[in-house]
């Protein structure tokens, strides 16, 4: 598949103003470029989630597309029979085909957690959907409870910072892995912070669905969950990927390659302290730098997992 490069978003907006997210809410912004990739002709298939219940308060809805919602548990199930009846009505010739995309839009909750086995057999089944997750790390909706996507230390309302826990005492779940394990055609990482490159992996990730599932990572920081200015949304994606914190890559019909500005990131000094992304969110604020240096020695760890993919399926 030859892929022309976006350059330039549409003017058009599929994801309407007026919604009630938050003010600097990532994955507001996230479903703003999806939605203007996608195009009108695409079937949304929305989780319960954050994104969920600000975009859809009856008799509004911020959709401008077709959207259907389901539960935290079933989201890749109710898109895989979507996609299947459409299949089957157009080979009865009940429909003509009209090359439509479907699209599921999912939190951490909804992916990590709750619907985990609706995903992995979505995956499985090889049905030919984009799977989108917005990952906020943790159960924002609800309260800020801790999720399978919370990284370690982090403060939720379920892991409180005491005397002798200091948070979330688990690390976060690799979901990426889990996914790539299914043989997906194309599945990436992306950020808000590179509209340009979620963009163009978003598109991707669309044409190849014509062939089977895929699936696009998108870190979507939350302002009250991660507790920071609601004006540094973009900032603190950016640190995300600048410190390695979110690596941003993509695996493209068995084919490994890292993103700018990750590509440059193998080399522990291109990167920038972890610190400075940590220090940013006042659910991290308690950290020691001892505690700090726990978890950049965890995230070295994960590099060079990345470093022996790249030396094995890299381009």
């Amino acid at each position: 598949m030859t892929y022309r490069t976006i350059r330039d978003l549409p003017r058009e907006e599929l994801f309407a103003p007026g919604h009630s997210m938050c003010a600097g809410c990532g994955a507001a912004i996230a479903m703003r470029w999806l939605t203007k990739v996608a195009g009108r002709n695409t079937i949304i298939v929305n989780a319960t989630g954050c994104v969920e219940v600000t975009t859809t308060q009856f008799p509004h809805t911020a959709w401008r597309v077709p959207y259907l919602h389901v539960a935290f548990e079933n989201a890749a199930a109710a898109a895989s029979g979507v996609e299947a009846a459409l299949r089957v009505l157009a080979s009865k010739g009940l429909r003509a085909p009209s090359g439509e995309k479907v699209v599921v839009v999912a939190g951490d909750g909804g992916t990590y957690d709750i619907g985990l086995q609706s995903l992995s057999g979505m995956l499985e089944r090889g049905h030919k959907v984009l799977y989108v997750l917005y990952d906020n790390e943790a159960y924002m909706n609800t309260g800020i409870q801790r999720s399978g996507s919370t990284p370690k230390y982090a403060w939720t309302t379920t892991t409180p910072v005491g005397p002798h826990i200091k948070g979330k005492v688990q690390w976060k779940k690799d979901i990426m892995g889990i996914v790539l394990a299914h043989r997906v055609v194309y599945a990436a990482t992306a950020s808000i912070a590179y509209v340009v490159d979620l963009a163009n992996k978003a598109r991707k990730a669309l044409d190849y669905s014509e062939e089977g599932p895929t699936f696009l990572h998108v870190l979507a920081p939350c302002v009250p969950g991660w507790r920071y200015p609601e004006n540094k949304t973009v900032e603190v994606a950016r640190l995300a990927v600048e410190t390695g914190y979110f690596p941003l890559y993509e695996w493209e019909r068995g084919a490994f390659r890292l993103n700018p500005p990750s590509n440059t990131h193998m080399d522990k000094s291109r990167r920038r302290p972890l610190k400075e992304f940590l220090r940013l969110q006042g659910r991290f604020t308690h950290l020691t730098d001892q505690e700090i240096a726990e978890i950049e020695a965890e995230l070295d760890t994960y590099w060079n997992h990345l470093a022996k993919l790249v030396q094995a399926y890299g381009q």
